[in-house]
């Protein structure tokens, strides 16, 4: 387990969900961010927690915030002077928050891990979504008269696990921030399966009535 659960860590909210295995790249402007990489930086193991903003913005603070996440691990940095870094990170554990702290300077919480709850997902479930998910590319692609590469580049090497296959696959889908952060408060794979199934069905059937209507 992360030895960054259990203790007071660093936060980043983001008006966008991320989700375990996903790579991160952002760029850091705001005077208490580049705080919070400077001190994540001054650590053996640079990290600091991820969650979707449930109202507000991401600069100035005031927002309110959901209580699931994801750690994201500082893999590169770019330092552009006073305060600003870009990063590239990977996000790896899925958390939730325990008890959010005073912004000084800026968010911190302690986090508890929350690892994949039991249940198993047929593989031929997931192959089948999989075959969903492609059958929309092809048709967002078709709607913008573009060339798609082959599947195998676009899907990718996808992990075996089924939980974290899930999660990948949900990476190469058009959903928005509500769905993808359905897909990663899903307790589990049985869950998660349908929270994704139920997006690339909505995603779907968006697409077509657009076409429709052209």
């Amino acid at each position: 387990m992360s030895n960054h659960f259990g203790v007071p860590i660093p936060m980043f909210p983001l008006q966008s969900a991320v989700l375990p295995g996903e790579a991160l790249p952002l760029r850091v402007f705001e005077p208490r961010y580049g705080a919070l990489v400077e001190d994540c930086l001054a650590t053996g193991d640079p990290a600091f927690g991820v969650v979707l903003i449930a109202r507000g913005r991401e600069v100035g603070g005031g927002d309110e915030r959901h209580d699931v996440g994801a750690l994201a691990r500082i893999v590169e940095f770019a330092e552009h002077g006073l305060g600003r870094y870009q990063l590239k990170c990977v996000v790896r554990e899925r958390f939730r928050v325990a008890e959010w702290l005073p912004d000084n300077p800026y968010p911190r919480a302690v986090l508890q891990d929350w690892p994949d709850e039991p249940g198993d997902v047929a593989s031929a479930d997931v192959f089948a979504l999989e075959d969903d998910v492609w059958a929309l590319l092809e048709l967002i692609a078709g709607a913008r008269d573009i060339r798609l590469r082959a599947r195998d580049e676009i899907l990718g090497d996808l992990p075996d696990d089924p939980g974290e296959r899930l999660y990948a696959l949900a990476t190469r889908v058009p959903i928005g921030p509500a769905d993808k952060y359905a897909v990663l408060a899903a307790p589990g794979p049985v869950q998660r399966l349908a929270a994704l199934r139920e997006a690339v069905e909505t995603v779907t059937a968006m697409v077509r009535f657009q076409l429709s209507e052209d």
